[in-house]
C-alpha cells in the first residue's frame, strides 16, 4: 500500500496541518478568554519566572479592570522572572518579584500559583522550569491551589521513569559558577565539586489541581483521558 498513488493524501496533510496553524495561533487567546473564571479582585497570584501564556492570562483579568497582585519568583539564574514582572508592571498590574528562596515564607499570602508548562505527562505530571516544583511543593503545604496554564499541543503520552532526569536537559556550569571565579578561589578543591544545573522540574500530579487549556480545563486525573482522544493507538504503541 505504500507504493500505491493517494491522491488525496496530500490534500488531507494540507488540511491537517493547517488546522494546527490555526489551534496555535490562537492557543493564548483561548486560554486568557478563561482568565476571569479564575483571578478575582483583591486576589494575590505567585508565578515562577517567565511564561507568554501566564502573562496573555494576567494581562487580561487586568483588561476588565480587577485590581490584583502578582508576586514573581525571579527564576535565578536566568532571571527572566524580572522580564516577566517589567512586563506585568507595564500592563498595570501590581507586582512584586522575590527571590526564589523566599516562596516558601510568601506562600501564606498566596490565594493561587499560576505555572507555565514545557510538557504534560501521561499521568497528569508536569515539566516546567526548573525550581517551579519548590513552589508547587510550598503551595501544596499550605493547601493553595495551582494551576497550570498550557495548550493542548504540550500533552505527551509519554510517562515519567526514574528519577525523571530522562525527560531533562542540562545546561552549562557556567551560569550559576564563572570559570574565572572557579580559577581565583584557592578554599575549594573544584576537582571534587559536581555542579548540575537543569532546565526543567518535575511536578507530580498530586501537586497540581487544574489544567487550563484551550480546549477547556481538567484535573491531573483526566488528562490520560483527554490524550486518548488525540492520539491514535498505534501513536500509543510508539511511546512504550
Amino acid at each position: 500500500q505504500f507504493y500505491e498513488p493517494q491522491p488525496a493524501l496530500k490534500q488531507a496533510v494540507m488540511e491537517a496541518i493547517q488546522e494546527i496553524a490555526a489551534d496555535l495561533e490562537d492557543l493564548q487567546a483561548n486560554i486568557a478568554q478563561q482568565a476571569t473564571n479564575h483571578i478575582h479582585t483583591g486576589e494575590v497570584i505567585l508565578t515562577y519566572g517567565k511564561s507568554t501564556t501566564v502573562y496573555k492570562f494576567l494581562a487580561a483579568v487586568a483588561e476588565k479592570k480587577r485590581q490584583f497582585t502578582v508576586i514573581v519568583c525571579e527564576n535565578a539564574p536566568h532571571y527572566d522572572g524580572h522580564e516577566m514582572a517589567s512586563d506585568l508592571a507595564k500592563a498595570g498590574i501590581e507586582t512584586i518579584v522575590i527571590h526564589d528562596s523566599a516562596v516558601f515564607g510568601i506562600m501564606a499570602r498566596v490565594n493561587k500559583v499560576l505555572l507555565g508548562a514545557h510538557a504534560v505527562l501521561a499521568n497528569g505530571g508536569l515539566i516546567g522550569p526548573a525550581g517551579s516544583n519548590i513552589a508547587a511543593l510550598a503551595a501544596n503545604q499550605n493547601a493553595i491551589p495551582v494551576v497550570c496554564l498550557t495548550g493542548m499541543f504540550k500533552f505527551t503520552p509519554l510517562f515519567p521513569h526514574g528519577q525523571q532526569d530522562t525527560l531533562n536537559d542540562m545546561l552549562s556550569a557556567s551560569s550559576l559558577l564563572g570559570f574565572q571565579e572557579r580559577s581565583s578561589s584557592s578554599d575549594i578543591t573544584w576537582k571534587d565539586v559536581e555542579v548540575v544545573n537543569p532546565v526543567h522540574d518535575y511536578i507530580r500530579p498530586k501537586l497540581i489541581n487544574l489544567y487550563v487549556t484551550n480546549v477547556g480545563s481538567f484535573p491531573p486525573s483526566y488528562i490520560y483521558r483527554v490524550l486518548a482522544e488525540y492520539y491514535h493507538n498505534d501513536d500509543w504503541e510508539s511511546f512504550e
